[in-house]
């Protein structure tokens, strides 16, 4: 790690500043999957551990920079004080004179949690008054939010020009180490799985990945694009006309590199996304009035031989309209797929995820990334500018 980590503060008598991603699905006001308020737990506690009063930070939904009940922190506050065990108090705002007091009252071991972030358009703006407010509130910061790390916001960036130092936290060290482990240092054959709606989203993905991995199997409603590009009649799939060149041109540099570019040799098909059932045909053998909505048994078991051989492996979007239960055989076969893959696995997205969950087999995953933008923009190569604003590790 190049950036100031957690472990290296002084935390005794500080009040420490932690930038969480707590954006969880709420349903009934309850917090429906708490995955990403447990991956922050470590952080947490090693805080209060070391002696410091914590102050929590966090965005939840898109409130458009106001007020929304809906969007309100209270039940992730009541989530984490059953996971933490003790108080967890939610202030009704995330500046302002009353959350000021009550942050500089904050006794070491005691923890509060600010109100949603964006519900001051400041936060998105990354307004440099709005994070000098925030920066008040603390003695130093902490950035645990890596799925939050691509967006350039006042809690993130503009905050760490007021209080410093400003340190990776537990997650943000796990969520590099594993994904700089296959963009540095992988070991081989490296194979990467990218599935999804949207060719247009996975471009950069895919031209940054042909220089990286051995192969790239390509799966999802994407995949009909690369198909088209090879001179395939598709039907009524999915396709993005104006990709289609850039797809043959990422075919073509897959095997100038003597990468294996591998897409679906055959798909399940139906009249639509509705459909109660589908059936099972070659990619020559799309009717022109169907669209393929998942990958075919052939492609799933392509896919599984090529991860049996691979040595490290990295998992991004579904292989159907894995939502509908008539088209999610084929990302459920890949999950299994990349459980029993010989290989160190990381698997990132929220479907993706949520597939690997449907599985059974999330435990069985070398890591499972909390992150869905800033993975994909990390493995593209990008940078982040939540990473990018840390404090410099000493020599």
């Amino acid at each position: 790690m190049p950036k100031l980590t957690i472990e290296q503060l002084d935390l005794a008598g500080q009040r420490v500043f932690i930038r969480a991603d707590f954006n969880v699905p709420l349903t009934g006001g309850e917090v429906a999957d708490d995955t990403r308020l447990r991956a922050v737990v470590p952080t947490i506690q090693y805080a209060l551990k070391a002696g410091a009063a914590v102050v929590l930070a966090s965005h939840l939904g898109r409130p458009q920079g106001k007020i929304a009940r809906e969007y309100s922190l209270r039940p992730v506050a009541d989530r984490l004080e059953a996971l933490l065990g003790q108080r967890v108090e939610l202030v009704p705002d995330c500046v302002g004179p009353e959350t000021l007091a009550r942050a500089r009252s904050l006794k070491p071991g005691e923890t509060l949690l600010l109100e949603n972030l964006r519900f001051h358009p400041e936060e998105e703006a990354n307004d440099d008054g709005f994070a000098r407010e925030l920066a008040a509130l603390a003695d130093c910061y902490v950035d645990d939010a890596f799925a939050a790390a691509h967006r350039a916001h006042a809690s993130i960036v503009a905050i760490t020009r007021y209080v410093q130092p400003a340190a990776a936290g537990l997650l943000m060290q796990q969520e590099l180490s594993a994904l700089g482990r296959i963009l540095q240092s992988p070991e081989r054959p490296l194979v990467a799985i990218l599935g999804g709606a949207k060719v247009s989203d996975k471009l950069a993905l895919v031209e940054h990945l042909l220089g990286r991995v051995d192969a790239l199997l390509v799966g999802g409603g994407m995949a009909f694009t690369f198909l088209l590009a090879l001179g395939h009649a598709v039907g009524r799939s999915l396709v993005e006309a104006d990709c289609v060149e850039t797809a043959r041109a990422a075919l073509n540099a897959a095997r100038r590199r003597g990468v294996r570019l591998v897409v679906p040799l055959d798909t399940v098909v139906a009249a639509s996304v509705d459909s109660a059932s589908g059936r099972a045909v070659g990619i020559r053998e799309i009717p022109p009035d169907q669209m393929g909505l998942d990958i075919g048994p052939r492609t799933c078991e392509t896919f599984a031989a090529m991860m049996r051989t691979a040595q490290t492996v990295v998992w991004n979007g579904p292989m159907g309209v894995f939502e509908k239960t008539p088209f999610a055989a084929g990302t459920l076969r890949v999950a299994r797929a990349v459980a029993e893959a010989p290989a160190f696995s990381v698997v990132g997205g929220g479907d993706t995820i949520a597939a690997l969950a449907e599985a059974g087999v999330t435990e069985r995953i070398g890591y499972v990334s909390t992150a869905g933008g800033a993975f994909l923009e990390f493995l593209e190569g990008r940078r982040l500018p939540g990473f990018e604003a840390l404090t410099e590790a000493p020599v």
